[in-house]
């Protein structure tokens, strides 16, 4: 495994606005990819691995450019594609910062849209602990796309690909702007799949709390909310930014488009609703775990302290007799030892029924 280094985004301050410096984990041995697909109604072109010099926003209008950069760790060549797009310094700022709350910004020629990703690293495990998040920017030009993602490897973008080469739906008919709709379509539908796993995985801890043969670990509650919390941070905002995108009115979008944004808007809450009732349901499933062992400890504690409580007399009656006493009449007597043990057992049945009258057991 390559070592990783990462960046603190307090390693900025002091700088000027725009310096296009990488924040968060990075790996050194990455390569950045550069793919083009080129599209309309009649043909597409997909290329991989492709120069630098070979791309740039000179598109003929019967044409569509969807250009996707995988890896923003190397912020000299983000700034040269961002120099051959005109974009400004503070998106190119953004887009190197892979801890980035997701946004959406309107810079007139072009729109900016922040989003995290949301991908299943184990297909064979279960749980929120087999997905992880990556950083990725969306561009939308007149005509062309832009995306950067963190790694080069895999995305929730198969299903576009597939759709643009086999000219499934109405893809390839359209703008940029529904490629783009059709982008944020796929990282939004990709939350689905986590919160599936995670409503999924609450139930299974939920069902071992109940049970009072077998009790989850609380480290396993605890890191299942702390999953949710963190999912928490980079959903939530997705709502704000497909408003803004809905309300924008950027010639970039076409009012036929923003049907399909109002669509994904109702996805977002949607979403939104899913895991404020899981995070609920995190923070209930806590609470019954400690008042399910809370109870456990008392049932315990119960029975020892009636144990307890009856043995007292009896070890006050053994004590008595102990006592190395020379005059004690009942030593001598021939049914001293069977009567106490006699008495002994008529306390402690008699406590029991007291017990169990009053229901204290």
């Amino acid at each position: 495994m390559a070592k990783r280094h990462a960046r603190k985004r307090s390693e900025k301050a002091g700088m000027s606005p725009g310096s296009a410096i990488a924040v968060g984990k990075r790996q050194l041995s990455d390569k950045t990819w550069i793919s083009t697909t080129r599209y309309n109604v009649d043909k597409i072109e997909e290329l991989t691995d492709v120069p630098l010099d070979q791309i740039g926003p000179d598109v003929p209008p019967t044409e569509n450019l969807w250009i996707n950069v995988d890896g923003v760790h190397d912020p000299e060549l983000v700034q040269r594609i961002g120099q051959k797009f005109n974009l400004h310094a503070l998106s190119i700022e953004d887009i190197v910062n892979t801890q980035i709350r997701p946004k959406q910004e309107d810079y007139g020629s072009y729109l900016v849209v922040m989003l995290r990703m949301i991908l299943r690293t184990d297909k064979k495990a279960k749980g929120a602990k087999c997905f992880s998040t990556e950083h990725v920017a969306i561009i939308l030009g007149q005509n062309w796309v832009i995306t950067f993602q963190e790694q080069h490897s895999a995305d929730v973008f198969e299903p576009i690909r597939t759709r643009l080469r086999g000219a499934m739906g109405k893809i390839r008919s359209c703008g940029a702007d529904y490629l783009a709709y059709a982008i944020i379509d796929a990282i939004v539908d990709g939350y689905f799949e986590v919160l599936e796993e995670l409503g999924e995985e609450l139930e299974e801890l939920e069902s071992q709390v109940t049970n009072p043969e077998s009790s989850p670990m609380l480290t396993e509650i605890h890191s299942t909310r702390n999953f949710g919390l963190f999912l928490r941070r980079y959903v939530w905002p997705v709502r704000d930014v497909l408003a803004g995108i809905e309300r924008n009115e950027s010639p970039l979008i076409q009012k036929s488009t923003r049907i399909f944004l109002r669509d994904v808007y109702d996805h977002a809450i949607e979403i939104m609703e899913m895991l404020e009732a899981y995070r609920e349901m995190a923070s209930g499933l806590m609470d019954l775990h400690l008042s399910a062992m809370s109870n456990r400890m008392n049932s315990v504690m119960m029975v020892l302290t009636t144990v307890t409580t009856i043995f007292m007399p009896l070890t006050f009656i053994a004590g008595v007799y102990g006592m190395n006493f020379t005059f004690m009449p009942e030593l001598k007597w021939h049914y001293g030892y069977p009567s106490i043990l006699l008495v002994m057992l008529s306390i402690s049945l008699g406590m029991l029924v007291f017990f169990r009258r009053r229901r204290w057991i």
